[in-house]
């Protein structure tokens, strides 16, 4: 499934998504997010996957647009055929998918990180939204999904200077959930997407779905979806699952326990 500029990794029901343009900082040109997007295509039809880790090569994650190319060919994000439109191909991905944020996110590269569903960061990582400073308005969510991460005043102090933070910054603010030596980063992704691949395939990606569902709504809203959804899900759930899912989750925090 490898492309030029797109490498996949496979470990059972792990995947390892890796932009591969680190000459360039990963900058997503129109080559790399059509890649991209026929990657996570291609991966949410395949029945065998679970979770996906999606990083960067070099010292970046990714720098955001190509901006050389788009000087030459104009471009607005939030028009993007259905071909090269990460927030929709990545959306359309069911499963969880976690960053690894091994270097600067900068701008588009923000947003294609504001994409995975947990971000965990490299201690040289770094973000920035310089879409003002750039002349460009986001189009696939930032200006939306960051102030609901990190709160609206530090949702405008990064989007109206154009400065970058820290990955301890990141984490202080509930941008990325942990930080990790650079070394480690990868190694702590994949261990995490593997205790994710371990839970009931079909909760994993109902999970997903009512959680992002429900936050795109009002809590009112939401709240009734969750009833919904569960009194639906519970007509398939038998005792005997329940017991034997009771069993295995009382193993497992016993070993967490013990190591």
């Amino acid at each position: 499934m490898n492309h030029e500029h797109v490498l996949v990794e496979r470990d059972g029901p792990v995947v390892l998504v890796t932009l591969n343009r680190p000459e360039a900082m990963n900058a997503l040109n129109r080559a790399l997010r059509a890649e991209l997007v026929a990657t996570f295509q291609s991966l949410a039809s395949d029945e065998t996957v679970r979770v996906a880790v999606l990083t960067g090569a070099g010292r970046a994650f990714t720098a955001g647009v190509d901006l050389k190319e788009a000087g030459q060919t104009g471009f607005a994000l939030g028009a993007d055929g259905g071909d090269i439109d990460l927030a929709k191909g990545l959306a359309a991905f069911p499963w969880p998918i976690i960053g690894a944020i091994n270097g600067f996110a900068i701008t588009g590269g923000f947003e294609l990180a504001l994409m995975c569903d947990v971000l965990l960061a490299s201690e040289n990582a770094k973000f920035a939204d310089t879409h003002a400073r750039v002349g460009i308005m986001p189009g696939w969510g930032l200006s939306q999904k960051l102030s609901r991460l990190i709160g609206i005043s530090r949702a405008k102090e990064l989007s109206f200077t154009g400065n970058f933070i820290d990955a301890d910054t990141a984490a202080d603010w509930g941008l990325v959930n942990r930080v990790y030596r650079p070394d480690d980063l990868l190694p702590a992704a994949l261990a995490m997407a593997k205790e994710m691949a371990s839970c009931n395939s079909l909760l994993l990606k109902s999970y997903k779905a009512i959680i992002d569902d429900g936050f795109a709504q009002t809590f009112a809203e939401g709240s009734r979806l969750e009833v919904e959804r569960s009194a639906a899900h519970a007509r398939d759930v038998t005792a005997e699952s329940v017991e034997e899912a009771r069993k295995a989750v009382t193993a497992r925090g016993r070993d967490q326990q013990d190591s």
